[in-house]
């Protein structure tokens, strides 16, 4: 069931010369969602912003900037909840951008040490995927496309394909969650498990950094988001059943709280305003 869930962004038809998304070779896709950044180094311009959902992802983000001769990287954390990210700074400055966006569930494989208390949370690379950072790094500087660095981080990541560290248990909960869309209560998921709800909550913390709970609510929103965008025959109270809300208001109530705005407005998000989309009905 993972390989057929595909979280997306508040802006998942974005690409621009700062933006662009590649998917991974097959060999990867249990793992990483995409590879993202910039295709070529830019003059950055424009300030940056953009409005940041719950994708039940995790990323390692290399900011390099070819004025400074400077790289600056991080690891971000699995989010429940939004945020603004902006980029005031670098104006006038040559820059790229490298990021690797795994699953939250498929970064601990790659990893030298456990995510928990990560919800939320920005690190040094260093951290999590020291040797992630030693290999790749100062090598950013070397390759000037996209396409290029991704090429090179795919086969340091398959040559690390025999040492990853996966959980078969943590595997079988998340499809189970994707199957069920994220309407299974914690008590059912560790049933299914044979595991206790304690154990399970332990172990969710260690290798994706947020409670099963959580989780669930985020899939359940994601393959809202996911209807929302991409069925033209979309309809709220048709989604209230499938995706076991309460009723209408719970289901709006709960989109509005992990995407900032109501399904109008994020459509509209989304689409960058474009007028005339079919999807906007009365009924939101």
């Amino acid at each position: 069931m993972r390989g057929i869930y595909y979280p997306v962004t508040a802006s998942p038809f974005k690409c621009t010369n700062a933006y662009m998304e590649i998917t991974p070779c097959d060999g990867l896709n249990p793992y990483i969602r995409c590879f993202w950044g910039s295709e070529k180094p830019y003059v950055k311009t424009d300030a940056f912003y953009d409005i940041i959902v719950p994708d039940t992802c995790v990323d390692i983000i290399y900011n390099i900037d070819y004025t400074d001769n400077k790289i600056m990287g991080r690891f971000c954390g699995i989010n429940d909840s939004s945020f603004c990210a902006s980029d005031k700074y670098n104006q006038g400055h040559l820059i790229s951008t490298f990021a690797i966006r795994f699953y939250a569930w498929g970064a601990y494989a790659f990893s030298q040490d456990s995510l928990k208390d990560t919800l939320n949370g920005f690190y040094d690379i260093s951290s999590r995927f020291h040797w992630l950072d030693i290999e790749l790094g100062q090598r950013l500087f070397e390759m000037n496309s996209l396409s290029e660095r991704v090429h090179y981080v795919e086969n340091l990541f398959l040559n690390r394909l025999l040492k990853v560290r996966e959980n078969n248990l943590i595997n079988g909960v998340i499809d189970n969650i994707i199957l069920n869309k994220g309407t299974l209560s914690v008590e059912q998921l560790a049933k299914d498990s044979f595991i206790s709800i304690r154990q399970l909550e332990r172990l969710f913390n260690e290798y994706i950094g947020i409670t099963p709970k959580k989780l669930n609510n985020l899939v359940r929103y994601q393959l809202l988001w996911n209807d929302i965008l991409r069925n033209p025959d979309f309809n709220v109270l048709d989604a209230v059943y499938k995706y076991g809300y309460t009723d209408q208001p719970h289901l709006m109530r709960e989109f509005k709280r992990y995407h900032t705005m109501d399904i109008k407005k994020a459509i509209q998000y989304a689409y960058g305003n474009v007028g005339n989309i079919q999807y906007f009905h009365s009924g939101y």
